[in-house]
């Protein structure tokens, strides 16, 4: 198999983050990008484990030098996806996976094309709103804006190659897993 480059984009709490974990689990021969960010380290988080975190000049810098495959703002931190670290795990033979937001995945559309673009779809609203309610993680505002954000994304599907849709976590692991390794 050919190492790809994988973007995989969804709604918070359409389970993104479960598929990519079993499918690391499943298969050594892939392998999760870690982001950079200018947002400040919490506890238990580790430098080039969870994030590379960087200054703003850094980031500046990356940036003036083209040294992100995507980068964006949000929350008044930076976020990005370094080129270097993407092209070291594909020498080694490995396809990366992006877990990435829609503006990244348009990014990465216009310079590397021949990505797989993969979006992650809730069987309806309404199974997402009760994903996020149970995940006990956010407020009920920060799910309402969640939502309405989940509406947008979901608006943009077409723009994918694949689009799967997340209504059982092992039947879509199949189905996900049978499309990776048809690239």
């Amino acid at each position: 198999m050919t190492p790809k480059l994988i973007v995989i984009v969804g709604p918070s709490g359409v389970g993104k983050g479960s598929l990519i974990k079993k499918l690391l689990l499943n298969k050594s021969n892939y392998s999760l990008s870690i982001s950079a960010t200018t947002r400040k380290m919490r506890p238990g988080e580790e430098d080039g484990k969870d994030y590379f975190f960087l200054s703003n000049q850094e980031f500046e810098d990356l940036i003036s030098e083209g040294g992100f495959l995507e980068w964006a703002e949000f929350a008044g931190s930076k976020y990005g996806t370094l080129k270097t670290q993407v092209e070291q795990n594909l020498s080694l033979g490995k396809s990366v996976i992006l877990e990435i937001e829609i503006a990244g995945a348009r990014q990465i559309r216009k310079s590397t094309p021949e990505a797989s673009f993969i979006f992650i779809a809730p069987p309806s609203l309404s199974v997402l709103h009760d994903r996020l309610v149970t995940r006990g993680t956010e407020s009920e505002q920060e799910i309402a804006r969640r939502m309405e954000l989940a509406k947008q994304e979901l608006a943009a599907q077409a723009e994918f190659d694949f689009v799967l849709v997340n209504d059982d976590l092992e039947a879509s692991f199949e189905r996900l897993l049978n499309y990776c390794e048809s690239l």
